[in-house]
């Protein structure tokens, strides 16, 4: 006869003071004073990114999972002589060790403060940018990329990697060995922080760059305050940069990589992959070079297919042209980008363009302007054949990054909840092969790391 045991329903945690080292460490006290009352202001947005970072390496992709678990979290910033101090309150266990932060964790957790603190200074609505231009939306993606320290003038090496964050494990196993031989040449690793595809590559770099004893290395992850709490960032970035909507986000991946992999993935990947070719196709662009990656093992062959063949459709054989797709060839891949990102180099050098900023790509205002997926925003969006290939690019992008909100942003979670699944219109064979795409998504479980998932969206011919 056994005897039922009661579950933990509380989780160990942590009282701690923690004081920054690095870029936060050297602040006068009219500084330390507006970041405190800033985060103040924002508390709710602080809690929720802070505590994803000391949950980080979480399998959870649900944004009210980890406050569920641990509900009496808080953080406090607080002003002193030698600068500032954080206080965390009922912090996660697993961010300690005998009872100390780990470093890496705490480098992360001053990277939250850091930016959520510019992004409410400088870019708030007393900001000297003028964000309804293109060119003043640049300048704060640069802005927020300098403030971050993570532009420096080095030889282009930096690799952007897209992909799922619930993907399979021949498919993880994959892309950590892309990110080997990616590390084996030297190059550098940036993805969107979280799990699956964006850890992977990174997690295969690590191992070839002890190999080469490259010690200063960059695992960048970018991410975005809608994101970060269903993708904590995973234990391998070393150099976070919260971007303050998804749009800045996708731009800052454009601006400072030299070359972009796309792994198998879910909606989140379709619109990476929207957007960047929106952009290529633009006559501004048309020789600008940006080695353009597809791969995965041999059992993502069909995927990669399916998204060909959607791309196809929508935009046109002119947009297959900007990428090239390889299979089951990790070797082979990492050749193809370390070549491509030779002729970035030169192009650079010629253009007399920064290695570490891309300025010249041309980005229209309707690839920039922050996207509020409502159920009228949704469904009122274009998709009809005979627009400019890149103009119904940005509105399939929305489409998708619709669904990426209502299946793991808070906010967009809690519109499908109150209103019912969004709805999208368009021609009917465009609607046919989205929605053939969006199943084949749900069935290889492309949409959710765990349960079943219900879809937040309705295609309408």
């Amino acid at each position: 006869m056994s005897t039922a045991i009661p579950l933990e329903t509380t989780l160990p945690t942590v009282d701690a003071r923690i004081y920054p080292k690095g870029g936060l460490d050297v602040l006068s006290h009219a500084e330390v004073a507006r970041l405190r009352d800033v985060s103040t202001g924002m508390h709710d947005l602080l809690r929720r990114c802070a505590l994803a970072v000391l949950t980080s390496g979480s399998a959870s992709d649900d944004p009210r999972a980890a406050r569920e678990l641990y509900p009496e979290f808080d953080i406090e910033v607080h002003q002193q002589d030698r600068g500032m101090r954080i206080d965390l309150h009922n912090a996660p266990a697993m961010a300690f060790v005998d009872g100390e932060i780990i470093r890496g964790v705490a480098e992360l957790l001053f990277a939250v403060v850091r930016d959520l603190a510019y992004t409410a200074m400088d870019l708030g609505p007393d900001s000297p940018r003028d964000l309804d231009t293109t060119e003043g939306i640049t300048d704060a993606v640069f802005g927020l990329l300098r403030n971050a320290r993570i532009l420096h003038p080095t030889d282009p090496n930096l690799v952007v990697c897209w992909g799922g964050h619930s993907i399979s494990r021949d498919e993880y196993v994959y892309t950590k060995q892309v990110g080997y031989e990616l590390g084996l040449r030297g190059l550098d690793i940036c993805t969107g922080c979280g799990p699956g595809a964006m850890k992977g590559p990174m997690k295969g770099a690590t191992i070839a760059h002890a190999k080469q004893r490259r010690f200063k290395t960059r695992y960048i992850g970018i991410t975005e305050p809608g994101i970060i709490a269903a993708e904590s960032p995973n234990p391998i970035v070393n150099h976070l940069v919260i971007m303050p909507d998804i749009e800045k986000r996708l731009e800052a991946f454009v601006r400072i990589g030299h070359g972009i992999i796309v792994f198998p993935g879910g909606v989140g990947t379709a619109e990476e992959i929207l957007y960047l070719l929106g952009i290529l196709l633009r006559e501004e662009n048309a020789n600008l070079p940006f080695p353009l990656i597809f791969t995965g093992p041999a059992s993502a062959a069909p995927y990669f297919e399916q998204i060909d063949k959607f791309i196809r459709l929508t935009l046109g054989d002119a947009a297959t042209s900007r990428y090239e797709i390889i299979i089951g060839d990790p070797d082979q891949v990492a050749k193809r980008m370390a070549a491509g990102i030779r002729k970035v180099r030169e192009h650079r050098i010629a253009q007399k363009d920064s290695f570490f900023f891309n300025w010249s790509i041309d980005i229209p205002l309707a690839f920039q302007r922050p996207f509020v997926p409502t159920h009228e925003a949704m469904a009122a969006l274009d998709l009809h054949h005979g627009r400019k290939p890149h103009e119904l690019a940005a509105d399939l992008r929305r489409a998708f990054s619709g669904i990426v909100a209502g299946n793991v942003k808070e906010d967009g979670m809690r519109r499908i909840e109150q209103f019912g699944p969004f709805e999208i219109h368009g021609d009917a064979d465009m609607m046919q092969s989205l929605d053939a795409l969006l199943r084949a998504f749900v069935e290889q479980r492309r949409m959710k790391i765990a349960g079943e998932y219900k879809p937040c969206y309705r295609v309408v011919a």
